[in-house]
């Protein structure tokens, strides 16, 4: 299992292990981020798990879909850095990356 630091919107900082293969917003959610909606569980159809990935590790990710750039576009938070993290398979590779998650549109 590899670790993700997750910062909530009141600026907690919490770092937790992770199943490799679930998504990020998975990883999130089965550590009892509760904040983090993921309403649509998971489909890219809702940008409620919207978060905001530390710079250094934006090169470590897949690019963005169509889909994922059109969600977040409707959200007042997106930023440079911002993904959805229903769209980021959580891998090795990604053991400590740090997100925060974006504040409720």
């Amino acid at each position: 299992m590899a670790n993700l630091t997750v910062v909530t919107r009141d600026g907690t900082e919490k770092s937790v292990r992770g199943e490799e293969g679930l998504s990020v917003m998975e990883v999130i959610r089965d550590n009892g981020f509760d904040e983090l909606l993921a309403l649509c569980g998971g489909c890219c159809s809702c940008a409620t798990c919207h978060v905001h990935v530390d710079e250094e590790w934006l090169g470590a990710l897949p690019p963005m879909s169509e889909d994922e750039d059109d969600l977040l576009d409707s959200s007042d938070a997106r930023q440079a850095n911002s993904r959805l993290s229903c769209q980021l398979r959580f891998t090795a590779a990604l053991d400590g990356m740090r997100v925060q998650i974006a504040p409720e549109d």
